[in-house]
């Protein structure tokens, strides 16, 4: 029955009957913006396969993750701070309300029992290390984002949960009450007490947790409080959102991009690194925070190449990057832009 539980649910039919209204929502399944194929023309799953199981140097670290434990449930209530987990899951703590997003403590990101396990060092942080929270945030259902459980020991602790049309059924299916939970569509803007808004904006990828894709919506989001506005990307290729949402609603004060899991066979649903120095500028962000690295192998790359590559990158293009260890704290009133390079 846990297994079970794992994959979630299917969205219900009231959901489906108004998902078919919608311009991004066709045949059943959530469309990106443009065509997204998930491999390179001209490869095959097949091909990937054997390249995914070869022998590939340095995917995994030689020694434990260096990790920082912040002490979160005593954090003092007017610190603006951002502190990551590894990979996407990250907590803020901003205009005195907290945000979670895409926390992933169970130290796996794969249905299968000892699969995709996180690096030595990496899983340092559980749900009990996590105060009450104002706000959830799912940017999609894919194992390595919605963990369920991760999820069932959160629900008491959290007040609201923001989410993409359709991964509210996997909520409501593992027993979180429907008031908690709000579900929109691109574009749409929730908000909250205390002047707090958090706008849905599209993002380049694809969702699903077992064979049937795209039943739900992967989304990025742009989260506006009284004093910071902040581009949170979820995962998310290269596309003509980047530049839409900065002429829309840039600048921002940071963006945190996915820089990780990429290969150049799947160049359209993940960015790689010499990418994302084009979306921060198409954001008109005026810092960038990269995640999706350092906890899971999901590719082939070495495990430090998307931090050297895209810090490499950032720095040549004058762009301000923020780097810190897992479990750091980022000060958001004054972003620091100088960080040790603790990959090396």
């Amino acid at each position: 029955m846990k297994l079970k539980k794992m994959f979630g649910q299917f969205p219900d039919q009231k959901r489906k009957a108004y998902f078919k209204t919608l311009p991004n929502y066709q045949d059943g399944q959530f469309q990106n913006q443009i065509p997204t194929p998930a491999l390179l023309e001209g490869e095959s799953m097949a091909k990937l396969l054997l390249e995914f199981f070869g022998r590939h140097k340095d995917t995994t670290p030689t020694s434990p993750i260096p990790a920082i434990k912040t002490d979160l449930l005593h954090l003092q209530n007017d610190k603006d701070v951002l502190v990551w987990f590894g990979h996407s899951s990250y907590f803020m703590q901003i205009d005195g309300k907290r945000f979670l997003v895409d926390p992933v403590f169970s130290g796996n990101a794969s249905p299968v029992f000892g699969s995709v396990k996180a690096f030595p060092g990496s899983n340092g942080y559980q749900a009990s290390d996590m105060p009450d929270i104002d706000v959830l945030l799912i940017s999609h259902d894919h194992w390595d984002h919605l963990d369920y459980g991760t999820i069932r020991l959160l629900e008491n602790k959290t007040k609201q949960v923001v989410c993409g049309l359709g991964v509210a059924q996997h909520f409501l299916f593992w027993g979180w009450p429907e008031d908690k939970i709000i579900e929109k569509n691109w574009y749409e803007t929730v908000t909250l007490a205390d002047s707090i808004q958090i706008t849905l904006t599209p993002a380049r990828h694809f969702s699903g947790r077992f064979l049937s894709r795209n039943i739900s919506l992967w989304t990025s989001f742009i989260l506006q409080t009284p004093t910071k506005k902040l581009f949170l990307g979820g995962d998310s290729g290269y596309g003509p959102h980047f530049k839409e949402i900065g002429e829309k609603y840039g600048p921002f004060d940071l963006a945190i991009l996915e820089c990780g899991q990429y290969n150049e066979r799947w160049p359209y649903i993940h960015s790689l690194p010499k990418e994302i120095v084009q979306e921060v500028k198409e954001l008109h962000a005026k810092a960038l925070l990269p995640v999706h690295h350092s906890k899971f192998k999901l590719a082939q790359h070495p495990w430090y190449e998307p931090l050297e590559q895209v810090t490499t990158l950032a720095e040549q293009a004058s762009i301000p990057i923020v780097t810190p260890k897992i479990g750091e704290e980022v000060n958001l009133t004054s972003i620091k832009t100088i960080w040790p390079k603790w990959w090396r």
